[in-house]
């Protein structure tokens, strides 16, 4: 069998983590197992329907990087990929329903004639579910056809599914109970149905279902808050999946390589950013310096920071430092900038050290001494410095730093020091002094 997955959203706006991380499902199980993805547009809803909803839907996809093989500026044998231009098709089907005698009119609207039995679907994640429909009152024939002639939302699904040849339907757990109508109307058609997996529903820390209100639940605002797609991807893959090892940090290829449907939790997933940042510094660190620079490169010039001929060296020695892109800027600053700003705390610190002024001094004297300028050679002079003037290395070093940045943490001081040369380093260190 050839696998055939979709993801199916309303242009109604922006793109959600919930849609995402269904999407992301979809394409996961399609890729693992060499079959089709497909993108089809339920958009007959058109007074809610915005152009500006639907392009975050298709740059949203992008970003995230789940290409999909059919639907919206792919083609396909099966299209349109748009519902509100398959009416024809929801026609011919409506008329199958006519002929069995499975539709009747009820005031202008079409009601579907439920078979009054029990109807039982295996869920690839949820197991087994019956919903009885014997009991009328608890289960009315449901409607197809409004009176002004629009279909509904079960049934254009299911015509969509059953023309596009879709043979899993990996959706969330709130479609869990439609899913015995759609089995019915499959049935009334003389179709096989496809196989159906409700995935876990995601729900905020605090445990309430999540909206899309919510703190971190629009795709679209991960990239403007500096996380990388392939940190939101692998986040949103461990929102109702484990690997069922203590592994927690995956590319996209080795998710796909990973993924199955057993391994989907039957339990709500908890949606936790600091967990998202902690997995975007994972990938963050996976970059090699120079793509780190560039991708952090917008947030630093957005900062007014200025890119001088320092920005590769500084930006490598402060991807450690950080979880999230905005970050980077002031985290290397002091690298770029000509002044630097020294911070309080720090400073009240040093002003602390009686001996501090003093031995500063002496080390800009011994720095511009030195004729071949490294990190190594910059650090043995502070050691030579202190011993010099009967102090240990370590009480030279922090009175350093906060020279040379303003902070009393940051990258490594070797890196600072190589980064800044001899003389910027010398000019802060006798500026500093006679601060104190």
């Amino acid at each position: 069998m050839h696998v055939r997955t979709r993801f199916a959203p309303s242009p109604t706006g922006y793109l959600h983590v919930g849609g995402a991380r269904t999407a992301l499902f979809n394409y996961l199980f399609a890729r693992k197992h060499d079959g089709t993805f497909v993108l089809r547009v339920e958009d007959t809803d058109q007074a809610r329907n915005t152009d500006e909803a639907r392009a975050a839907i298709f740059d949203g996809m992008s970003w995230l990087g789940l290409d999909w093989d059919e639907g919206e500026g792919k083609g396909g044998d099966f299209g349109p990929y748009n519902q509100s231009q398959r009416t024809a098709h929801y026609d011919k089907w409506f008329d199958v329903l006519k002929q069995k005698d499975r539709v009747y009119e009820d005031d202008g609207a079409w009601r579907f004639r439920f078979e009054r039995k029990p109807i039982t679907m295996t869920d690839l994640v949820c197991g087994e579910v019956t919903i009885d429909y014997t009991n009328l009152d608890n289960t009315p024939d449901m409607v197809v056809r409004r009176s002004d002639g629009s279909y509904v939302f079960h049934f254009v699904n299911v015509v969509d599914d059953l023309e596009m040849q879709i043979t899993h339907v990996i959706r969330g757990e709130d479609h869990l109970m439609n899913t015995p109508k759609h089995l019915q109307l499959f049935e009334a058609f003389g179709v096989e149905p496809p196989q159906y997996a409700h995935i876990p529903l995601i729900l905020n820390a605090d445990g309430s279902k999540m909206s899309k209100r919510d703190t971190g639940a629009a795709v679209g605002d991960y990239s403007r808050q500096g996380y990388l797609p392939e940190g939101v991807v692998n986040f949103l893959a461990l929102l109702g999946w484990n690997p069922k090892t203590d592994e927690e940090v995956f590319t996209l290829a080795e998710l796909v390589d990973r993924f199955s449907l057993e391994n989907v939790n039957r339990s709500p997933a908890r949606f936790d950013l600091e967990k998202c940042a902690w997995l975007n510094q994972q990938h963050l660190l996976k970059l090699s310096p120079d793509d780190f620079a560039a991708a952090a490169k917008p947030f630093v010039e957005a900062a007014g920071l200025p890119i001088t001929d320092r920005y590769p060296a500084a930006a490598a020695a402060v991807r450690e430092k950080v979880r999230l892109l905005p970050e980077v800027p002031a985290a290397l600053d002091f690298l770029l900038l000509d002044e630097i700003a020294i911070e309080d705390e720090p400073l009240a610190k040093v002003k602390n050290n009686a001996a501090a002024k003093e031995l500063l001094a002496a080390l800009a004297e011994s720095f511009a001494g030195i004729q071949n300028w490294s990190a190594d050679t910059a650090k043995q002079a502070i050691g030579e410095t202190a011993q010099a003037n009967g102090a240990k290395p370590g009480q030279l070093m922090f009175p350093t730093r906060v020279a040379l940045s303003g902070k009393a943490g940051g990258p490594d001081l070797g890196d600072i020091l190589a980064i800044l040369g001899k003389d910027e380093s010398v000019k802060r260190l006798r500026s500093f002094a006679e601060k104190l």
